[in-house]
């Protein structure tokens, strides 16, 4: 497993450079001179101090060589400094990191045990009204945005209802763990609805694959009770397609996070990144992007490695 887990991630540094390259590509394209973020709007600068600066920063250097000096620094760990306050770019995605984390950990742990819970309960009372009642939940949470989510919870339980924090990290002056998982809690639950939705139709569908099985018939004819039938013999064998829908949906849930974060004012790398598109932070953007894509090759990787303590056949090559 170990040489498995290598040689992954090795693939992964060229998915890396694809992925970064295709990002300082299209920020190319984007209107304007990049030279204007670097210059404040009511600053008077004339045409010979625009090409000081812009040979300064090397913007007057063809593209492929400002992205192999980007990519140069990048490998040592120096990601640049924000256009917006002049703050290294790493300390600022490492400072915003932590709560994107918890965010994202929180939702997908929701999401799994959720989306697995229901999906059992529908494949096991399936055809019945409380099969037809979480069917109907799938959709909607598929087909729910998270944005639209984000706002419909914000509006419904904490403005509303006043059940949660309106948005935020902590309550300024408190910052303690009971506080912060107050404020975690409604963005957790919203961004774990599509997640759960998902898992629980695929769970739903696999385990009704694995329930008419011969081994499970022969279980069950041997007098084995029918929820230890359920969780060691058909949960067990379903949870590969499942596995595989986890690691897919990373990305998804990172959007998602992205969202929210500007929705609750969650301090993350969500709104780093969205307030770097609107500054136009080249550096930060190409960091941020960096951090992400990384992050979802990473998730990939863990996923693969999991099939192997779920199915004991699965061998690594």
């Amino acid at each position: 497993m170990g040489i498995y887990a290598l040689r992954r991630l090795l693939i992964s540094i060229p998915l890396l450079l694809v992925i970064t390259a295709i990002i300082f590509t299209l920020l190319q394209f984007t209107p304007g001179d990049p030279l204007d973020a670097y210059i404040p709007p009511d600053q008077v600068v004339t045409a010979e101090q625009r090409a000081i600066i812009r040979h300064e920063l090397g913007l007057d250097q063809p593209k492929a060589v400002q992205y192999a000096r980007w990519l140069q620094h990048a490998v040592q760990g120096d990601l640049g400094y924000r256009i917006k306050n002049g703050e290294p770019v790493a300390a600022e995605i490492a400072r915003r990191l932590p709560p994107t984390l918890l965010l994202m950990g929180a939702g997908m742990g929701l999401g799994v045990v959720l989306g697995v819970l229901f999906g059992v309960m529908a494949a096991v009372r399936r055809y019945t009204a409380l099969d037809n009642v979480l069917t109907v939940f799938a959709f909607l949470g598929i087909s729910t945005p998270a944005f639209l989510a984000g706002l419909l919870g914000l509006y419904v339980f904490a403005l509303k209802l006043k059940w949660f924090p309106a948005g935020g990290y902590q309550t300024p002056g408190d910052g303690g763990v009971l506080d912060i998982l107050s404020h975690l809690a409604l963005p957790a639950l919203i961004l774990s609805v599509t997640y759960v939705a998902v898992l629980m139709r695929y769970t739903r569908s696999s385990i009704l694959e694995v329930i008419h099985q011969d081994y499970v018939r022969t279980a069950s004819a041997k007098g084995v009770a029918y929820p230890r039938v359920v969780s060691k013999h058909v949960l067990r064998n379903a949870l590969i397609p499942v596995v595989t829908v986890i690691g897919a949906n990373v990305a998804n849930l990172i959007g998602g996070a992205v969202f929210l974060e500007s929705i609750f004012s969650w301090p993350g790398t969500g709104q780093l990144y969205l307030d770097a598109i609107d500054a136009r932070d080249y550096p930060m953007i190409m960091g941020t992007t960096l951090v992400l894509a990384g992050t979802i090759l990473l998730a990939n990787l863990i996923t693969d490695l999991m099939y192997g303590l779920i199915d004991p056949r699965i061998r690594y090559t």
